[in-house]
């Protein structure tokens, strides 16, 4: 039985993955933002804001065997109509967020045995995507992140990255609101259909757990071949 603590764990990736890990006899502390979710078994959510310098993880236990950073966004949008300060937003939301919260959590994290952290990047960072600058700006700081640290907390601490391409959750919601956007993304895709929630959160709960005690500092690519098969 792991502590593992996941950030954005109202819905999509983060909430699939906090049933995954409850429902296997972890003790799961998941956080929210603005949609509070009730507790479920081994299953406790608190309110927290990665935005909010003074926001506090007082809810943590001593020792916490996983960390899970979920909260992101899918701006795309061409490069001529973003601003700088939109580029700001999202490196504060998905990287210097990160860094608070992991900050937070590090003294229970280094209290365990062999503790992992999972952070989320993008397929865009390596595949190249038109409309997707915003986004990937921000990914790849998180890329160069998860294996900076990942050498510094070696061997303690292990550091692993998931990139996705288009999952369908509420985040995607805009790119999958018909049937037509739905088939043209599936389409994009070697495997023919956009990712599922659960997709992701099988690698994320693998990276948590000591099948992968030898794994560190990786970008693992989780995106229906998109990046690797032509």
């Amino acid at each position: 039985m792991a502590n593992v603590l996941i950030i954005g764990a109202s819905s999509g990736i983060g909430r699939q993955l906090a049933l995954q890990l409850a429902a296997t006899g972890n003790n799961v502390y998941a956080t929210y933002r603005t949609r509070q979710v009730e507790d479920n078994n081994n299953l406790q959510y608190f309110p927290y804001d990665v935005l909010d310098e003074s926001a506090s993880l007082h809810f943590l236990p001593g020792k916490l065997d996983g960390f899970v950073y979920c909260p992101g966004s899918i701006n795309l949008r061409p490069f001529a109509r973003i601003k700088p300060e939109d580029f700001t937003k999202d490196f504060e939301l998905n990287v210097t967020g990160a860094v608070r919260t992991l900050q937070l959590a590090m003294p229970s994290l280094k209290a365990a045995d062999n503790a992992s952290v999972v952070l989320f990047s993008t397929v865009a960072v390596q595949a190249g995507l038109n409309f997707h600058s915003q986004v990937a700006a921000s990914k790849g700081a998180v890329e160069g992140f998860t294996r900076a640290l990942a050498a510094e907390l070696a061997p303690k601490i292990r550091v692993n990255c998931i990139a996705p391409s288009l999952t369908d959750t509420t985040l995607a919601t805009a790119l999958l609101n018909s049937p037509e956007k739905r088939e043209t993304s599936a389409q994009r895709h070697p495997l023919k259909r956009v990712g599922r929630a659960t997709d992701i959160a099988n690698m994320a709960a693998f990276l948590l757990s000591s099948d992968t005690g030898w794994v560190t500092g990786q970008v693992v690519h989780i995106d229906g071949g998109m990046s690797a098969i032509r």
